[in-house]
């Protein structure tokens, strides 16, 4: 009975003693794996450790590993950068990556900016556009091939020649158009803006110019004349009228008033009646 108590106190030591082992042996591995792990991380991690940085991330932030060198670091971020996009699952939120030749995507599948050398079309990135597509190297996408358009004619403009409208009997005449639509890099040419047409017209006299403007400035200087000729004489006129009166008023001032003499009767001789 005694042996049998002392074997069963010895197997059961030595069962702890191997508990005990392999719960340091976990220990040891867990700090191995995640040494230093913490629970009061910055930069948006839940939860971190010196080595490998971010383990975990906060509500609504995305997980993405970033390279240093031969080394990865996680990193926590509102939003995935240029090259990758993001996944949302129920405990974590990553960031993956996005194909070789897509610079910016959506989805691994649908694109939405591509690397150099690459055109943009439907999602995808091409070396070469379709079939009915041109590539645009200003936004590296694949877009359709725009043709030129024109509007309709104008009318036709008068006869002329040399830039005259008369002395001729045989001109030329011009209508003109404009572009409204101008082409793609691989669309119709336009065509011309403006043609011409001989015409006929009535001959008639041009007025020559410079007879013409003689005989404007001959009576120009003419009636400037007959205007000045006729302003001096009445300017002549006023000012000997002018002159008359102030001669009768000087006149009037140099010489004495007369005066009236008092009335007299007439000496009446005496009549002789006598006889």
């Amino acid at each position: 009975m005694q042996l049998r108590l002392i074997s069963w106190f010895f197997i059961t030591l030595n069962f702890m003693e191997y508990i005990g082992s392999q719960h340091a042996s976990r220990v040891r591995r867990q700090g191995r794996m995640h040494p230093n792990v913490s629970q009061g991380c910055q930069g948006g991690c839940a939860t971190c450790s010196d080595y490998n940085g971010c383990l975990s991330c906060k509500p609504r932030l995305f997980f993405v590993l970033e390279r240093i060198g031969m080394k990865q670091i996680g990193v926590c971020l509102s939003s995935c950068p240029s090259g990758y996009y993001g996944t949302r699952y129920p405990d974590i939120n990553k960031c993956a990556k996005c194909k070789a030749d897509c610079d910016t995507c959506f989805t691994r599948n649908f694109c939405t900016k591509c690397k150099s050398a690459f055109y943009l079309y439907s999602g995808k990135c091409l070396e070469k556009c379709p079939e009915g597509l041109e590539a645009n190297n200003h936004t590296m996408e694949c877009t359709s091939i725009v043709h030129c358009e024109a509007s309709e004619w104008s009318p036709w403009s008068p006869c002329t020649k040399k830039g005259k409208t008369c002395g001729f009997k045989r001109g030329n005449e011009v209508r003109v158009r404009e572009i409204v639509q101008h082409p793609s890099a691989r669309g119709n040419p336009c065509p011309p803006t403006s043609e011409s047409r001989k015409c006929i017209v009535q001959r008639k006299r041009c007025q020559k110019e410079g007879k013409g403007k003689k005989n404007r400035e001959e009576k120009r200087k003419k009636s400037n004349k007959e205007e000045s000729k006729e302003t001096k004489q009445e300017n002549k006129g006023r000012a000997a009228r002018r002159q008359n009166r102030e001669q009768r008023e000087n006149k009037n001032k140099t010489q004495p008033k007369k005066r009236k003499a008092p009335n007299k009767e007439p000496n009446v001789a005496p009549i002789d009646t006598a006889h």
